[in-house]
């Protein structure tokens, strides 16, 4: 579940992001009451298996079965924070009604992590980047966004308006602009090694986790609300 919104006295209105149809929303109906049957089920981050059927405009939840429940370990603040910032990207990123089951495989796999972390807004930045690459709009890293060319100097510099990274032939100099050296560069790189590669436990450098979060309101038009 991303986010829920009420409907009604008793029921809610709920975003799911599942495998088979991407972004939806559906009514629970009854949800509100104390002893309904959803009863710790459809909660923030909660992966279920539903059941539902077709209603006049929204889909109804019918069955909602659990299979993880990392809710009582996201309730802590960051977490709770953190989660709710990767629930908001994907609901901006992604169409409703269109599959994305890589987007859904990394929506689960980071909850599971930032549920087990004493430390869960040190994982947004290889998040994010693996978000935009799954939607095809990650920068390259090895060459300048403007020009194209490779970087000379092992150095780059971030270019918010550009969504990128450019170099130093494309760099006005009156700019005021972030630069990357060769330990950030390679920072980078890691963080876009494959799961399963080794970057996991990879941690942005600051300069690096600063640059994601520009290219990422550059393409979101705005900064994520729950970043504040």
């Amino acid at each position: 579940m991303l986010r829920a919104r009420p409907l009604g006295e008793a029921d809610r209105i709920i975003r799911l992001f599942t495998t088979e149809r991407g972004k939806l929303d559906a009514v629970a109906k009854g949800v509100r009451r104390a002893k309904s049957h959803f009863a710790g089920r459809l909660e923030f981050g909660n992966e279920c298996e539903l059941q539902m059927h077709h209603g006049r405009s929204l889909d109804v939840i019918v069955n909602a079965d659990i299979v993880r429940a990392p809710w009582e370990r996201l309730v802590e603040p960051e977490r709770f924070a953190t989660a709710q910032l990767v629930a908001e990207l994907i609901d901006a990123f992604c169409e409703p009604d269109l599959a994305v089951p890589d987007i859904y495989e990394l929506l689960a796999g980071v909850i599971a992590a930032i549920a087990a972390s004493d430390a869960p807004r040190t994982l947004v930045p290889r998040f994010s980047l693996r978000l935009l690459a799954s939607l095809g709009i990650e920068p390259p890293i090895d060459a300048c966004i403007r020009c194209g060319k490779d970087f000379e100097r092992d150095a780059a510099w971030v270019d918010p308006q550009a969504g990128g990274f450019i170099c130093a032939r494309c760099r006005e100099i009156w700019r005021d602009l972030v630069e990357l050296d060769a330990d950030d560069l390679r920072n980078l790189a890691g963080l876009r090694t494959p799961r399963g590669g080794g970057a996991a436990m990879l941690l942005a450098r600051p300069r690096v986790a600063a640059a994601i979060d520009d290219i990422v309101v550059h393409h979101l038009g705005r900064k994520p609300k729950a970043a504040s």
